[in-house]
């Protein structure tokens, strides 16, 4: 058995430089042998900076480079399908951030290739690797609240996002991009969603609207086993960073996350104040960081991914149900999703729109 991992890292942009500096000095079992970039000198700065010894523009390139064991994926979501295709075939161990695909078709081609291939393929929810969300796990498990019978799941960035990223048919949109983390939770907590019930606009930021994006929404869930939930988004949190989940149980109740990042508070006349989480990294640094060292404690000791390609679909059938919702405004069965009907995120109708209410 092999004692340390090769990885190369596809993308660069703010996420792919958090896992290149993991993977360049916190994951001790694996090395980072090369990067790759589409953008011009991105890959040779990052690679100098990091000591990285090999770049490329190309990921093809990079892929066809026999010193790489496996890949970190971490390009924009429109892309996936073509990288972790041509990873699969060219024999590497893979990992991609969330979603898999912003296409459904997209997605369970790239499940038939991996499959075919026998390729391994883990899919990044850093959620599932926080402290605050494993510890919600064991207490459901053990009945620590009786029988969970409400999720309330709460994602709410401090501020805009670029627009480019925005735009759905890059990322998906809000609901999929930032509400698939929800989705993935109500299936880690309470089992498959069954129906959806979607609403949300153009309520903070009205540039959205020149890309056809909401910034706030509120999905409704029902899940097979009757249980309910909901998932509020909103791209409006100036105060900080809110990422929380509530389960309700017949017994009792847990409480993921927390508003104050330093354990102090200010007492004065003026009230009693304490700080905020600041963003994504100061909230979830860690979960990021098990989650890179999970996959490759995986490919090195041969056990399968921790969260599978068929997770990501099935997070991804739920998130394009929503948005569908979104769009048509009625409930959606999450059946519906097929590759035929709604088999991709829908184009949203907010574009050029002056309607704020949906």
């Amino acid at each position: 058995m092999r004692s340390c991992l090769s990885i190369g890292l596809i993308g660069l942009g703010r996420m792919g430089r958090v896992y290149g500096a993991h993977l360049s000095q916190r994951v001790p079992n694996a090395r980072l042998v090369a990067v790759a970039d589409l953008k011009p000198g991105l890959a040779e700065s990052f690679a100098r900076e990091w000591g990285v010894p090999k770049w490329y523009e190309s990921y093809q390139n990079l892929l066809n480079d026999n010193a790489v064991d496996a890949v970190a994926v971490i390009t924009p979501t429109s892309t996936h399908r073509d990288v972790v295709i041509h990873a699969a075939k060219a024999g590497k161990a893979i990992f991609c951030e969330k979603p898999i695909s912003i296409s459904l078709a997209e997605a369970q081609e790239m499940l038939e290739v991996v499959e075919s291939t026998r390729a391994l393929l883990q899919m990044g929810f850093q959620r599932r690797f926080d402290a605050g969300y494993i510890a919600a796990k064991k207490k459901i498990e053990e009945g620590a609240i009786g029988h969970a019978v409400l999720l309330l799941s709460t994602s709410r960035d401090p501020f805009l996002p670029p627009l480019d990223f925005c735009d759905p048919r890059v990322s998906g949109g809000l609901i999929m991009d930032m509400g698939i983390h929800d989705f993935d939770v109500a299936r880690m907590y309470m089992g498959e969603v069954k129906t959806v019930h979607a609403v949300g606009g153009v309520l903070a930021y009205p540039e959205l609207k020149s890309v056809g994006d909401v910034d706030n929404a509120v999905i409704n869930m029902v899940f097979e086993s009757g249980a309910v939930g909901a998932a509020h988004l909103s791209r409006n949190a100036v105060f900080g960073y809110d990422i929380r989940a509530e389960i309700w149980g017949t017994k009792g109740s847990l409480q993921v996350g927390y508003h104050r990042q330093t354990p102090i508070l200010v007492l004065n006349r003026e009230g009693i104040t304490h700080d905020a989480v600041p963003h994504f990294m100061e909230r979830f640094e860690n979960a990021y960081l098990a989650q890179i060292q999970n996959f490759v404690d995986n490919v090195l000791q041969g056990r399968p991914p921790s969260i599978t390609g068929r997770d990501a679909v099935a997070a991804l059938r739920i998130s394009i149900a929503a948005t569908t919702s979104l769009h048509e405004e009625r409930p959606v069965d999450v059946r519906e999703v097929e590759t035929a009907h709604h088999g991709s995120v829908p184009i949203s109708r907010y574009r050029g729109s002056s309607d704020a209410s949906r």
